[in-house]
């Protein structure tokens, strides 16, 4: 079974939905977790981003410590990760770099001729990933 699971979290209540199905899926196989927030920050042309890079990372830090936490509680092991780039590249990279053995995600959902269609951080995963990819519909 599924021995490290990877959960991709942009910070939104919608791609949290994913999380009662990775505890489900980490409880019954004793995976641990992985969350990973990717950032970035755009400046303008010549302004210095350090400042504006390391808040953007600080922020991801302590909502990932405060996801991670609830996720503990409930007697999961789980480690935070944040990346620097680009969503879907960042994300693949770290499912391909690391054991993981699951990329757990949420779609958010669209309506109308798009329904069927994943958003378009999680089509360009799931079109890409050597690793297997749960996708949840998120929900609001």
């Amino acid at each position: 079974m599924y021995q490290h699971i990877l959960v991709p979290l942009d910070g939104s209540a919608l791609a949290e939905t994913v999380l009662p199905h990775v505890e489900e899926l980490a409880k019954e196989s004793g995976a641990k977790v992985s969350l990973l927030q990717v950032v970035i920050v755009h400046t303008m042309p010549g302004a210095d981003p350090t400042d504006d890079q390391v808040e953007a990372i600080d922020q991801a830090n302590k909502y990932l410590e405060k996801v991670a936490e609830k996720l503990k509680q409930a007697g999961l092991t789980v480690e935070i990760h944040i990346r620097y780039g680009h969503d879907a590249e960042e994300i693949l990279d770290h499912a391909e770099s690391n054991d993981i053995d699951l990329v757990a995600m949420c779609s958010h959902g669209q309506s109308g001729i798009g329904r069927w269609n994943l958003g378009g951080v999680t089509k360009r995963v799931v079109s890409h990933c050597v690793k297997p990819v749960l996708t949840i519909r998120a929900r609001p």
